[in-house]
């Protein structure tokens, strides 16, 4: 079995060229996010233009967060919006949010400003909240999650997500932090953030890893100026439709 995933954000918090890191990843069910950025409603319409894989925000079951960043979360409110709108007309499920629970708890004090509705409203009118508990896998669809912390400036995490004999790894936001890669390595596609901060992950870091590490890895989150030439590891693209095939480890 496989995992089938469409890239619909390649970018850091300052480019101006792409969307912020996210996919969605394509269930029996749904389809299920991986972070929720700015303006995401338009990145899955792109992003289903290039992979020519109908990505309706309607059919979106669950979304996994990393962290409050907006590049990460902004797209929470539009999207909570729209399928709380489709809801009052009997339409549609409510999304589930999922996330460690450092993350979850400030969750809705971020969100709260734009949508309280006057007081009258809470995070459960919008989405249901499912507090991940790291080194415990957690069953969403027919994906098996499991959370780790991570190294950022706020609390942050990476998952890996399983569905059959396929594994693949998403770091979130991290500085480089070997304990981090090691934990994700058991994946069999490992997606790593890099950008040349102190509070995320230079190339020259990863680029030091074992060949056999970076023939797995997939790069996002990069600078609008990240020069490919610089490293083996190759970065994703945006619509890119990217097919995990377990080894049968």
């Amino acid at each position: 079995m496989s995992i089938r995933a469409v890239i619909t954000g390649t970018g850091s918090a300052i480019s101006d060229r792409n969307y912020g890191s996210s996919a969605a990843v394509i269930t029996k069910n749904g389809l299920v996010l991986i972070d929720c950025p700015d303006s995401i409603l338009r990145a899955m319409k792109d992003a289903s233009k290039k992979s020519g894989i109908d990505l309706d925000p309607m059919r979106i079951t669950d979304i996994l967060i990393t962290h409050l960043h907006g590049d990460h979360v902004n797209g929470l409110e539009t999207l909570g919006w729209k399928r709380w709108i489709a809801r009052q007309s009997g339409n549609g499920i409510q999304p589930r949010i999922h996330t460690i629970e450092s993350v979850a708890s400030r969750l809705w004090e971020r969100l709260a400003p734009a949508m309280d509705q006057n007081g009258n409203a809470k995070l459960s009118d919008y989405f249901s909240l499912n507090i991940l508990v790291p080194g415990v896998q957690a069953s969403i669809t027919e994906l098996r999650v499991e959370a780790r912390s991570s190294e950022h400036l706020i609390p942050s995490c990476g998952f890996r997500i399983s569905s059959g004999g396929a594994t693949l790894g998403w770091s979130g936001d991290t500085r480089f932090d070997p304990s981090h890669i090691d934990w994700l390595a058991a994946a069999d596609v490992v997606i790593h953030e890099t950008s040349e901060s102190r509070v995320h992950t230079p190339i020259a870091c990863l680029n030091a890893l074992a060949p056999e590490l970076r023939r797995k890895m997939r790069l996002i989150h990069m600078e609008d100026n990240f020069d490919q030439a610089v490293t083996d590891i190759v970065p994703l693209t945006e619509g890119e439709v990217l097919e995990v095939v377990g080894l049968g480890r």
